[in-house]
């Protein structure tokens, strides 16, 4: 090989590289590109993902809130119930003295009644009417 043909051939090897080079320097470029896409939709995941957490917390935070505030609720009305239970019963609740229970308070009524209906010799409507005012208080609160 003359000097000529070796120019020549290194030359066409030169513009083979050139466009291999241009080549690669285009599919790294689109690669490029492809993972900075890549990237900015991961960056956008992760803020909703972020975002979806916050209120996700926010939400917890709010029922346990609610929670709190119904426990306390719940609490208080139970003590009120029963103070206001204990109440009526210590109240002159005459009739009812000493039954704790629905099952009990149910059997002191119809023994009562018994005793006390106005069709009976010693009945009196009067005394009727308190046992039932007084069963229909405590009744209430024997849920």
């Amino acid at each position: 090989m003359t000097l000529i043909e070796e120019r020549r051939e290194l030359e066409k090897q030169k513009r083979l590289f050139d466009i291999e080079k241009k080549e690669f320097l285009r599919m790294v470029e689109i690669e490029d590109r492809r993972l900075e896409r890549e990237k900015n939709l991961f960056e956008m995941k992760v803020k909703i993902f972020e975002e979806e957490l916050r209120k996700f917390a926010a939400e917890k935070e709010e029922i346990a809130k609610k929670k709190a505030f119904y426990d306390m609720v719940d609490e208080f009305q139970e003590r009120s119930y029963r103070s206001s239970f204990d109440s009526v019963i210590n109240a002159g609740g005459i009739f009812f003295r000493g039954v704790g229970n629905k099952q009990a308070l149910k059997k002191r009524y119809k023994d009562l009644i018994k005793i006390y209906h106005p069709d009976n010799i010693d009945g009196d409507n009067a005394v009727v009417l308190a046992i039932n005012k007084e069963y229909d208080s405590l009744s209430q609160y024997l849920l």
